[in-house]
């Protein structure tokens, strides 16, 4: 068990010591001693407000710790994304309940749904004897670039009551504005409340841009106080100016107001229904609406086979990826979390990248999910009809179809554990992948098996694309890894081309639609085939190579040949390349200690540099290549199985995963990494389904 010591001074906590919460918008990290370790506001790929992650010092946080010496253990609230953090010592047990606000679906025709408040709650309880702690609010606008005020003033969002009113601060930079509030309440009878006296901190030696805010807590059990930071709308920052002067002053009128008064009487303040009273009534329906809604959506999974806790885990992790004004998904909702400690390869996330999404939706397909199945359906959509001149599309959008995602360095920033430079944006954003056309397409159809039918004008936009895929699928491009040096012609895109030609001809079959060009797709398709046949294997090593150029490094995204029915799991070319990349990289493969690494990076030059760890998708998609091909030899059925189990093994405490393992078991690169969390779906759902086969 882990003892925490706050006397110490704190250093960067492991990214596996991590929980996530998140409202289809945004979503922040909360570490295991309580800490907000990454938040952007209002949206995924807004800038940071709380960067301690990637900053130790002035990244910026929202921390409840105990000022003693304590244990701490982290878990999710039963099928829920409501996190919950316990400290524990001699003395007393207190925990801090951390979400991100979801109302619940309307229950009835016609009744207006509640607003989605933009809101982080953070429900601070002692549970048993005494736990002294310390709040500290210090946020960092705009990636800790720019400036802030702040100011500790009346809060008028409570009910006004008798004797002094109580103090909220305000944060305010040119960009945003944030308030903290509180609301006090007992769990027990003739429990007093606590004493909170919001005071100003100083942490300009650290290298923050402006004042934070503290408060010492001793809570006894039965003692409860809830912090709510709230960024403020262009209409709430003006009432709160008009309120500094006017605190019971109000803007509108109840014509153009929905108004909410708690008490039904005696107020002349009225509120709306995004900017309601702060009550304890209103917390505890809050939270309990939110916990409804993971647990409602959860419910919804069709999955009924073996690991059903970590498949219902990764769904639940994916929900929180998807943007859901647009239906994009973004592929991590962190940025710049590095492959390798102290290394180069620290890229953001936050962007909704083809070929990620395409996986995440064939998951949640699987799963029964086709509401978020059609959502992206119409992302995808209105992207493919703005495609580009050439008729082309790019590999990533970001969460509202834009296309512009420059990439910048941030050089003051230090990076997780010295780990530079930190990145915003992405280069990758105009890089030639052509391996993003197969896993559109393969989601296209597989929401044609279980989602929305193509209507005809969505078939056209189809069948242009591939004809477009038929034109340039002989050309080289720089693949699913995203190498930053020289196209090739990649394994991988030339199995992804086929697979795109492939699923549009089925589509064509199965429902019949019109394909004048279909015989030159047949003929590209069968092309594509025989060259990959010839061109991309190794005659000496018996494996497939990464490219045609290098056809001796080995690389673990052919293990997509089965899992995309280009060829059985069975065929010997296959398993002899599976068998290869089984090997440890000492005896020329790819695996150790049960996790396979995505290719040599000192053998294949991918104009990155540096090092990094085992990839999770490629060891999940070994398990499933393992699957396929355990269904006519029970050898690798066993291994599919033992590769699988100890995977699960590195999955962090309540259940998420990051990109990468090192090779001492630690959690690398972005977290959460939804490609992660899909192939895991993919695997256990292809596993269970070929056990059970053989067990009857």
């Amino acid at each position: 068990m882990n003892i925490y010591h706050p006397e110490q001074e704190r250093d960067y906590i492991p990214i596996a010591d991590h929980g996530l919460i998140g409202n289809l918008r945004t979503a922040a990290l909360i570490s295991l001693d309580g800490s907000v370790e990454s938040y952007c506001v209002p949206n995924f790929d807004s800038p940071s407000i709380f960067a301690r992650i990637l900053d130790n010092n002035k990244g910026g946080h929202f921390s409840i710790t105990p000022t003693v010496s304590y244990s701490t253990k982290q878990n999710y609230l039963p099928s829920s994304n409501v996190l919950q953090t316990k400290f524990m010592n001699e003395r007393g047990v207190a925990s801090v309940t951390d979400y991100l606000p979801r109302p619940r679906q309307a229950s009835a025709a016609g009744q207006t749904p509640k607003p989605l408040l933009p809101w982080l709650i953070r429900r601070v309880e002692c549970i048993r004897g005494t736990m002294p702690l310390r709040m500290q609010c210090a946020p960092a606008f705009n990636y800790a670039r720019s400036p802030h005020t702040m100011r500790i003033v009346d809060d008028d969002s409570l009910i006004p009551g008798p004797g002094e009113a109580q103090k909220k601060a305000v944060f305010e930079s040119d960009e945003l504005t944030l308030d903290l509030r509180y609301v006090i309440e007992n769990t027990m009878d003739h429990v007093q409340h606590p004493d909170i006296v919001l005071t100003p901190l100083d942490l300009s030696d650290k290298g923050h841009l402006g004042p934070a805010v503290q408060t010492p807590i001793t809570l006894v059990e039965g003692q409860c106080i809830t912090f709510v930071l709230r960024h403020l709308t262009t209409q709430a920052v003006s009432q709160l100016k008009e309120a500094t002067t006017n605190p019971y002053s109000t803007s509108g009128t109840p014509t153009d107001r929905e108004l909410i008064n708690p008490l039904g009487v005696g107020l002349s303040q009225p509120r709306t229904l995004d900017d309601p009273f702060l009550t304890k009534e209103l917390l505890l329906s809050l939270l309990n609406n939110t916990n409804r809604y993971w647990a409602d959506w959860i419910r919804q999974s069709t999955y009924s086979g073996s690991w059903k806790e970590a498949v219902n885990r990764s769904a639940l992790a994916l929900k929180l990826l998807i943007y859901e004004p647009t239906g994009a998904v973004v592929a991590s909702p962190t940025f710049s979390l590095p492959e390798y400690i102290g290394g180069v390869r620290n890229w953001d996330y936050r962007a909704s990248w083809i070929r990620d999404s395409s996986f995440t939706l064939y998951a949640l397909i699987r799963l029964g999910f086709t509401h978020e199945a059609n959502s992206y359906m119409e992302f995808i959509f209105e992207r493919l009809r703005n495609k580009n001149p050439d008729g082309s599309l790019q590999i990533m959008y970001t969460i509202h179809g834009e296309k512009d995602i420059p990439e910048v360095e941030l050089t003051h920033l230090d990076g997780h554990k010295g780990s530079k430079p930190v990145r915003i944006g992405n280069g990758a954003a105009d890089h030639v992948q052509l391996d993003i056309y197969g896993e559109l397409m393969d989601c296209i159809y597989l929401g044609q098996k279980f989602g929305k039918p193509l209507s005809y004008d969505d078939w056209v936009l189809v069948r242009e694309l591939v004809d477009y895929v038929v034109t340039i699928s002989n050309q080289p491009d720089l693949s699913i890894w995203e190498v930053r040096n020289r196209k090739r012609h990649f394994t991988y895109s030339k199995i992804m081309l086929w697979v795109a030609i492939d699923r549009g001809l089925r589509l064509a079959d199965k429902r019949s639609l019109p394909c004048p060009n279909r015989l030159q797709w047949l003929a590209a398709r069968d092309a594509l085939y025989e060259e990959i046949m010839q061109k991309a294997w190794n005659k000496e090593g018996q494996f497939f190579g990464q490219s045609y150029e290098e056809t001796d490094v080995l690389d673990a995204a052919v293990l997509i040949m089965p899992l995309v029915f280009f060829m059985h799991g069975s065929d010997p070319k296959f398993t002899n390349t599976l068998k290869r990349i089984l090997k440890t990289p000492e005896r020329g493969g790819l695996t150790s200690n049960n996790l396979v690494y995505r290719y040599d990076v000192k053998k294949s030059t991918d104009g990155v540099g540096g090092e990094e760890g085992t990839f999770c998708l490629c060891t999940l998609w070994c398990v499933e290549a393992l699957t396929r091909a355990g269904e006519n030899d029970r050898a690798f059925l066993q291994r599919a199985v033992s590769m699988f189990e100890d995977f699960l093994l590195y999955l962090n405490h309540v259940g998420l995963c990051t990109e990468e393992i090192s090779d001492a078991g630690e959690a690398l690169g972005n977290h959460v990494q939804g490609f992660t969390h899909v192939t895991l779906i993919s695997a256990a759902y292809n596993l269970s389904r070929t056990l059970a086969k053989t067990r009857g």
